[in-house]
This record gives C-alpha cells, structure tokens and sequence, in this order.
C-alpha cells in the first residue's frame, strides 16, 4: 500500500519538491511530479533547471519525447513513468492513480486554502487506511 508523506509549514512548497525530488532521484527513484496546473509545472520545471546552481536534476513534462527515459516528470500523466516509486502532489486535490505509487509526497503551505485542502487530502488517504508520516517543517527551519 502507498506510503503518503505529508510536509507541513512549507515556505516554499515547490522549493520543497524541489529537493524531495532531488533526494529520491539521488536513491535512484522515479519521480513523478504531479502538477495538472501549467504555471505550476512551469514553476517546477524553472525551479528544477536553475535551483541549486550547481545542481541539475534530470526532468522534462510528461508528454516530451524522452519522457520513458528520463528519471523526473511533471504533468498529470501517471502512466507514463517507467516505475511507479514516488509521486509528489503539486495540485489541491489527491492526484488520480496514486495508489500506484510506492510513495506520494503532499506538501502543505502556509496559506489557508492550502491548509485547508491538505486538510482534506490527510482526512481522504487516513479513511481509506494509508500509511501516513508527517514532517511539520517549522521544526527544521533554522
């Protein structure tokens, strides 16, 4: 059954996708980033291109050419990752196809809808019995 990760208090949620997604392609995982909204996966593609300045996360959109070989993707289409290990949920509802994913990351901002919906989205994965872990962020802010 999915593992579904909740980060709490983001500043920044995409900077903290940024990293999850960073980590797990460094543990060699598939990553999918799920971001239906094209200014959102607009942000996340940039944020992955230019964030860290020596770094370079291997990515494209799901409906590019090397998609099937490319470690990283960010659209709405679950079925075109090669393995289903990680989805990062960057949209404010549950992501269609997640159960399909060893692990789902949601991170929640600070703004209220967001809290709200994150809300929603823990109460949705807790009734249908998922394994839930939650980082609250304001613990490692420094």
């Amino acid at each position: 059954m999915t593992e579904v990760i909740f980060y709490t208090h983001a500043d920044d949620p995409l900077d903290v996708a940024r990293r999850v997604a960073a980590k797990a392609h460094g543990q060699g995982k598939q990553v999918m980033i799920y971001a239906p909204d094209a200014a959102v996966a607009d942000a996340i593609d940039r944020l992955l291109w230019t964030t860290p300045a020596l770094g370079f996360v291997p990515h494209c959109r799901d409906s590019d050419a090397l998609a099937g070989e490319t470690p990283v993707l960010i659209g709405a289409d679950a079925d075109a990752v090669r393995q289903a290990d990680v989805m990062i949920n960057l949209h404010t509802g549950q992501p269609p196809a997640f159960a399909r994913f060893e692990r789902l990351v949601e991170i929640v901002g600070l703004d209220e809808a967001g809290v709200e919906a994150g809300r929603e989205r823990y109460r949705f994965y807790k009734t249908r019995g998922y394994a839930l872990k939650t980082h609250d962020l304001r613990q490692h802010a420094g």
